[in-house]
């Protein structure tokens, strides 16, 4: 399927194209579209806007006989060309409906120099009607349309031109700031400041920001993440760390956070509790971007549509926030080669639509997907050039354990310098980071109960009531970590690949 803009509209018009399908979100946005390719269309002039509460309006005088469905397509059926018509409501009736759907196909054969343009938000048409419509995307506005639209809105909005005048760098940041925003969203924003708060990008950028937010919290799928985590507060991962850190020095930290030069994606796999989703955190806040959450459960949850329309769905809406950090979290519960098989139909569109996603996308889209399974993913997931990387997190050494103490020990206030760690350390069980937290806090909370500063003996009785999961889940662990030998770059130690 195509993205809509004007330009494409006028081209598959011109190709004698009388029937088209839009999926969008933005009802506004897309008429917005069609009226501006009815402009250019010789004779057209504006389109026939139609509604189930108020059926034919064009330039706001209403067309009487027009409400029901049949009596509008009759109506446009009759019109003579040039013209186009916008069927806002439609899809909602078209389902079983024979004669619709009949109608339309009338229209299709009988149209000459018109179009009937309906838009919906769902993707799924009806069978019958395939082969006749052409199928588009409300498609968001390129970098360039979005530093046109700013052109001209410093000529319509004067504190604009002013505050750009005076700092020659603001267009680019509020281009970059308004990338994946539908221009009709931008210009309301912009108009909503005074000189001095367009004067400063970082007052425009964060209304932005919000905007972007909303867009997310509206779709239901994901969940925007409140991300303050540093790279101060990861514990060992060394391998992960100097990734990171080469791709900062290669691309640059502005290209990065710009989406100008972004990297792919990598792939976290390990023992749960480890500091998989911790790292993917520290990604997007190191980076500057906003990290959004895709739970695959919700995608196979058939609340908003079909697995494969939610995940496209998914996809559209991250593109829309670019540049940002997607992260999906325990990817191999929505995408693994035991539901490929079991599942058939579903299953095995859901992993096309992400295969061809993910090497296709062109928006700076920074994938960063978690697995405790890494087994149970298809062959087609782990190739090269569908993640830069594949990492593996096990559970930390003692230098590790070390680092993750100090890290959790600092949350709480608690001075070092009165802990033998070396002593703490070497009686652990392997805990993970998860546990180590949780041993801090419960020497704390036995500290408080009795007021009291906390002791070393606090850890090492904490620790002994824990029981970690590298023993009730030995032999699992065992097998993750016999599958990551030589698949996978271990997070921690030293760099090899």
């Amino acid at each position: 399927m195509e993205n809509l803009n004007a330009q494409d509209l006028l081209r598959i018009i011109a190709a004698g194209n009388s029937l088209v399908y839009v999926v969008t979100d933005n009802e506004r946005s897309t008429e917005g579209t069609v009226a501006q390719a009815a402009r250019k269309v010789k004779g057209v002039g504006s389109p026939y806007l139609w509604t189930c509460t108020e059926g034919f309006i064009r330039e706001g005088a209403s067309i009487e006989d027009t409400l029901e469905p049949l009596l509008a397509l009759d109506f446009a059926i009759a019109q003579p060309g040039p013209a186009i018509f916008l069927f806002k409501d439609l899809s909602g009736f078209w389902g079983n409906n024979p004669f619709i759907i009949r109608k339309l196909k009338d229209f299709g054969v009988r149209a000459k120099a018109k179009s009937l343009i309906i838009i919906g938000k769902e993707d799924a048409v009806p069978e019958q009607l395939r082969e006749d419509l052409v199928i588009l995307y409300q498609g968001l506005p390129s970098i360039e349309e979005i530093r046109a639209h700013f052109e001209l809105l410093k000529g319509h909005i004067p504190p604009l031109g002013q505050a750009c005048d005076a700092d020659p760098e603001l267009l680019g940041r509020l281009v970059v700031a308004s990338q994946g925003l539908y221009l009709t969203d931008i210009e309301r924003s912009i108009r909503s400041f005074n000189q001095s708060q367009i004067s400063s990008s970082n007052e425009i950028t964060r209304t932005l920001f919000d905007i972007k937010q909303q867009i997310i919290r509206k779709s239901g799928i994901m969940e925007f993440v409140v991300n303050d985590s540093g790279m101060d507060q990861l514990g060992g991962m060394e391998n992960l760390k100097y990734w990171l850190d080469r791709r900062e020095k290669a691309f640059g930290i502005d290209n990065i956070s710009s989406g100008a030069k972004m990297p792919k994606g990598v792939l976290i796999m390990g023992i749960s509790g480890c500091g998989k989703s911790l790292f993917v955190k520290v990604i997007a806040a190191h980076w500057r971007l906003p990290l959004i959450r895709l739970d695959m459960s919700v995608v196979y949850g058939g609340t908003f549509g079909s697995p494969e329309s939610s995940l496209r769905k998914a996809f559209r809406i991250s593109e829309a926030i670019a540049p940002c950090v997607l992260w999906i979290d325990e990817i191999e519960a929505g995408i693994s080669s035991q539901g490929f098989k079991a599942e058939g139909g579903s299953s095995s569109r859901v992993l096309g639509s992400f295969l061809t996603w993910m090497q296709e996308k062109t928006a700076p889209v920074f994938v960063a997907a978690t697995a405790n399974a890494i087994e149970m993913l298809p062959a087609e997931v782990l190739r090269k050039g569908r993640f830069d990387e594949i990492f593996y997190v096990g559970l930390p050494d003692e230098k590790a354990q070390e680092e993750i103490y100090r890290i959790h020990m600092k949350k709480h206030n608690i001075d070092p310098s009165k802990i033998d760690f070396p002593v703490l350390t070497a009686s652990l069980k392997r805990l993970s980071g998860a546990e180590i937290e949780q041993v801090v806090k419960s020497a704390v909370f036995e500290a408080l109960a009795e007021k009291r500063p906390v002791v070393e003996q606090d850890f090492l009785v904490a620790q002994s009531r824990t029981v970690p999961l590298s023993v009730t889940m030995a032999e699992q662990i065992k097998s993750i970590e016999a599958w990551a030998f030589k698949r996978a770059v271990p997070a921690s130690g030293k760099y090899n690949r």
